[in-house]
């Protein structure tokens, strides 16, 4: 096996590009094309789940390795999941003798591989899917390493495991390294001398399309790798153009680095394994959505409502698969879609992503990148948010989704996206095997306890970094139907509990650790209410910080509650809290001025507030006037103020309410 750097075995000699060079010609049958492959070779192939993988090319190779033995020993390697979790995809490999490496991403979706590599049948590395992606790039350009920051303090790191799935694989190929200061990892780069691909179209000279596909990920990528590593490119397709007919703004692998061109049968050519073609994956056109249907209220609503709370209007998202995509669901019912923009790490920008086996695929998408951009942006901390499973997690904020006993799951682009992100929300059952839970007068009943503890004293499998990201200031909650937590430099505290939970019973007495408790608040109320939370009103709303402004030079305070809805008690006391940081400071009494326009409050509060309004007019307000548009909300207001003994002064217009108030200013 050549070094990178230095292309070798490439040769026209072979009896496939001969005929190929003779007819001038590239389109050649799979059983022709795979043997280009020699034991001992570096395979690459694209593909997420089943969106861009060549089954036709696999089904081939795996066919040619059972009839003659060879090739033999291959080493693969691939970034994203490829498999159905039964057959398909990268199950066609998993035979001993033909393959005995395998640098991968996720193993999950071909478990059949994942045995071999359990069984210590194979040598066998599993490092981040956006890390491999790029990895083929650097191939491409003879770089001596990928160098990055993803992976420290994961099982990836070299002071753990390395990214090492079994006994037998020994060879260190991930360094840590550092410059000016700071820690990084350096990935080693094999050479790629096969490179299996998918487009749409190919043309007789190997260009290739892709427009009926579902995703691009990194297939340019992954064939300069194997051009320019001395190796060859076999590309499947679905049909083919004569030389010349294709629109060159479409080409996206030209004809240049592709040696064969396979023409599939359409079982498999699916545009994904769980869909065989839906023209809104592949930004064709745009189909009119089916509204989703709100989920049952149970523990997943629950925990999709709690995380549904971090969003922020014009937040860039990543939600995972399986228990994150509730959040989607709930911010449908919620009518808050439109207000944040949705990616999947394969390349999907905005629309709707699908899940189960078409999952990385969207409908309705407004862009579509290659793979190793969307981790560029990504890992360069383009994501405001991202939401991710949690099979269990420990005292130091660990958590596991990899590795489970026997069970190789792989970290897929868990790792990139938990650390570069600026919020992560890990979500998840506080237990799992046969829970049940109810709800009742907005309180959670616990029916049936699950079998299995998920908050453990330390996890199997590191996939992120409890400690690395608490050291890099990240925010990271964790949530349950039951209670949520929060990553601090000293661990993880427990900052929320679900009302009709019993800590001790329902909480502490399930953890193999005790967390961090200082100050436990409720969760919010409107999370176990049967009617949507009204998070739109959240979205729209200015934050808190910003309603409240002083200006010095004229000693006037302004409070902007227009459109505000004060909902808990909580809120109030944010609002205290908010005032006091600002008012403490100056040292002085303030004029100030407050803005009603649309403002609500539940009526069980409006005593809580008006206290809160009296303190502050004692303590720290020469004057005050309020204005609202609404005449309903001056009497309320003004009504509720008189009670407590507060001159209201409710006017209709903020002219009129600066006017009163220089008025009476000396």
């Amino acid at each position: 096996m050549a070094l990178n750097g230095t292309p070798a075995g490439r040769t026209s000699g072979h009896p496939v590009l001969r005929g190929i060079m003779r007819a001038r010609n590239k389109v050649v049958t799979a059983k022709e094309a795979v043997q280009l492959v020699k034991s001992g070779d570096v395979v690459a192939t694209g593909g997420f789940v089943g969106a861009g993988f060549a089954e036709e090319i696999a089904i081939a190779l795996e066919e040619y390795f059972l009839q003659t033995g060879f090739p033999r020993d291959l080493t693969l390697m691939y970034a994203a999941g490829q498999g159905d979790g039964k057959e398909k995809g990268l199950n066609h490999f998993a035979h001993e003798g033909l393959v005995r490496k395998v640098i991968g991403g996720h193993w999950g979706l071909a478990p059949k591989l994942g045995r071999l590599a359990i069984e210590n049948k194979i040598l066998a590395y599993n490092w981040p899917q956006g890390v491999i992606s790029h990895m083929f790039r650097d191939i491409a350009a003879h770089k001596p390493r990928t160098i990055t920051t993803i992976g420290l303090g994961t099982y990836v790191d070299p002071r753990y495991s390395g990214g090492k799935v079994n006994s037998i694989t020994t060879e260190d190929l991930v360094e840590l390294i550092a410059f000016d200061g700071k820690e990084y990892l350096s990935y080693k780069l094999p050479p790629v001398n096969v490179a299996i691909i998918r487009g749409t179209t190919g043309d007789i000279d190997g260009n290739i399309t892709m427009e009926k596909e579902a995703l691009t990920i990194e297939n340019l990528s992954i064939a300069m790798a194997a051009r320019n590593s001395g190796g060859y490119v076999i590309a499947q397709v679905e049909r083919v153009a004569d030389k010349g007919t294709l629109n060159a703004r479409q080409v996206k692998v030209p004809g240049i680095i592709v040696d064969c061109v396979v023409v599939a049968r359409p079982q498999n050519h699916w545009q994904t394994f769980g869909e065989f073609y839906d023209p809104s994956f592949s930004c064709e056109i745009k189909m009119p959505l089916h509204s989703m249907t709100p989920m049952e209220m149970g523990a997943r609503k629950i925990i999709a409502r709690r995380a549904a709370f971090e969003l922020k209007a014009n937040d860039i998202v990543n939600l995972g698969i399986g228990m994150p995509e509730g959040v989607a669901n709930v911010a449908n019912e919620e009518k808050i879609l439109s207000y944040f923009t949705l990616t999947a790490e394969p390349g999907v920008i905005g629309g709707v992503p699908a899940g189960g086996l078409n999952f990385g695929a969207a409908a309705n998408t407004d862009c579509l990148i290659d793979q190793p951009y969307q981790f560029d942006f990504y890992d360069g901390g383009g994501l405001d948010i991202a939401c991710l499973g949690m099979a269990e997690a420990d005292s130091d904020g660990n958590v596991n989704v990899s590795k489970f006993g026997p069970r190789l799951a792989g970290c897929g682009g868990f790792i990139n996206i938990s650390q570069a992100a600026k919020k992560c929300i890990f979500v998840g059952t506080f237990t799992a095997g046969g829970l049940g839970v109810s709800v009742s007068d907005q309180k959670l009943c616990i029916d049936r306890e699950g079998k299995t503890k998920k908050f453990v004293r330390q996890v199997e499998h590191m996939t992120f970094g409890g400690r690395y990201g608490a050291e890099q200031d990240l925010y990271v909650r964790y949530v349950t139907e039951r209670c949520v937590f929060a990553l601090t430099r000293e661990g993880m505290e427990l900052i929320e509990i679900a009302p009709g939970i019993d800590l001790e019973k329902d909480v502490l007495a399930l953890m193999d650790f005790t967390p961090i408790i200082r100050d436990v608040r409720l969760m919010n109320e409107r999370i176990f209410a049967p009617e949507p939370m009204g998070l739109a009103g959240d979205l729209l709303s200015l934050p808190l910080e910003e309603r409240l402004t002083y200006q010095p030079e004229e000693n006037l305070f302004f409070v902007n509650f227009e459109g505000y809805y004060v909902k808990t008690s909580r809120q109030i006391e944010e609002i205290r809290q908010a005032v006091l940081a600002i008012l403490e400071p100056v040292g002085r009494k303030v004029y100030t001025i407050v803005n009603y326009d649309n403002f609500n409050i539940l009526p069980d509060l409006m005593d809580e507030y008006t206290e809160m309004v009296k303190e502050f007019v004692e303590k720290y307000y020469i004057k005050t006037t309020n204005y609202t548009s609404s005449a309903f909300a001056r009497m309320k207001l003004g009504d509720a103020l008189r009670e407590k003994k507060v001159t209201p002064h409710m006017y209709e217009t903020r002219k009129e309410a600066e006017k009163e108030l220089k008025r009476t200013t000396p």
